[in-house]
């Protein structure tokens, strides 16, 4: 039987949920762990490593929490804008926001260690190859970029003439999927061109690759739908909430796979599905009501679970619906982290003009 997991949530109402999830032969029971309230304006995003999960937000900072020793490290204050991408690669954390920078993070000192200006609109996704040498970014200047992550440069732009706002590798980084509104771009990492284009119904919100070849995807509807990349085409739907779906991750088990979709209408659900060669309806294990409009989720898989006196409080809204940051059990006391301004390198330039402005920035 497979340890207890973790479920973090963001909302629009600026809650962050953390959930203990226990895992059943033919159910999988829910409990809510902690709420906390550490942003003033909406979540927009989380991430989860395996000791740590940070949340970026409207607010333009990005809460970190060590969800081992259950503390909350305090904000990392760089990006000037909304946060919108952060993730994980081996002791660094990478993040992206409207003001078209690309941190990278470490996550040991939590210092920032460089600053690129990484795209002349937004910074709309970012993926981190699975050998953790390379990233992809798109971002609203209708560019694709590859970036060196072992020097922190740019490797290739590709102008793919469209404003994308989700980027994702295979598990093998043999390919990845570019998704601009409601297309579904597969890309062949050797040759860096289009194999397959597949189209959903609704604008497209959330995707995840369950195995190199099915990708679960969600969007502005009730239905999440999977698709075969290697065919490029449709091979399962299911009804999952009552209205649109926000995010989606997964959890692979033994013999079959977990999916968790999180929606507007305040519920996390949890689905059991086969991985086989003719793909069946998922089944419903689990599910929990936030009574709060979700934004963004991810699964935590920590090594181990550290104990807990008590049972977590299963019920983490008040009677009002209102999600309440005493219901649950709340994180350690919080420190704020500021950090030092870093060179700021702007890897949409051309050289010539990168170096005329580092002059004028050493004359100053």
């Amino acid at each position: 039987m497979a340890k207890v997991v973790g479920l973090i949530a963001g909302c629009y109402e600026q809650i962050t949920f953390g959930y203990r999830v226990k895992p059943g032969e033919n159910e999988w029971t829910v409990k809510a762990d902690f709420t906390h309230h550490a942003h003033t304006a909406s979540v927009s995003v989380v991430a989860a490593s395996e000791k740590f999960v940070v949340t970026g937000s409207k607010d333009e900072t990005i809460q970190v929490y060590d969800l081992k020793k259950r503390t909350e490290h305090g904000a990392l204050l760089h990006h000037d804008g909304t946060i919108t991408c952060l993730e994980f690669y081996e002791s660094h954390l990478l993040s992206g926001g409207e003001d078209g920078l690309l941190c990278v993070w470490s996550t040991k000192k939590w210092e920032c260690l460089k600053s690129i200006k990484a795209h002349k609109g937004h910074v709309t996704s970012l993926a981190v190859h699975p050998s953790g040498k390379l990233a992809l970014s798109v971002g609203t200047d209708k560019t694709l970029r590859t970036w060196n992550l072992t020097n922190g440069r740019s490797a290739f732009i590709k102008n793919i003439k469209q404003n994308a706002h989700i980027v994702r590798w295979s598990p093998d980084g043999d390919n990845f999927v570019v998704v601009v509104e409601d297309k579904i771009l597969i890309y062949k990492l050797e040759t860096a061109s289009v194999t397959g284009t597949i189209t959903n119904p609704k604008r497209i919100s959330s995707v995840k690759f369950l195995n190199n070849s099915i990708l679960v995807v969600a969007g502005d509807d009730e239905t999440v739908r999977l698709c075969d990349v290697e065919k490029a085409r449709w091979v399962c739907e299911f009804k999952a909430h009552e209205t649109r779906v926000k995010a989606v991750d997964s959890l692979m088990m033994e013999d079959y796979c977990v999916v968790v979709t999180a929606s507007n209408d305040g519920f996390i659900k949890l689905w059991k599905i086969h991985l086989k060669e003719e793909l069946e309806c998922p089944v419903l294990l689990g599910e929990v009501d936030t009574a709060a409009r979700l934004t963004c989720l991810a699964v935590w898989r920590p090594s181990s679970v550290p104990q807990v006196d008590q049972d977590p409080t299963p019920e983490a809204t008040t009677s009002k619906g209102a999600p309440s940051t005493e219901a649950a059990p709340q994180l350690g006391k919080r420190v704020r982290i500021t950090t030092e301004e870093v060179i700021l390198e702007d890897e949409s330039e051309p050289k010539k003009k990168k170096r005329n402005r580092r002059k004028k920035a050493v004359k100053q």
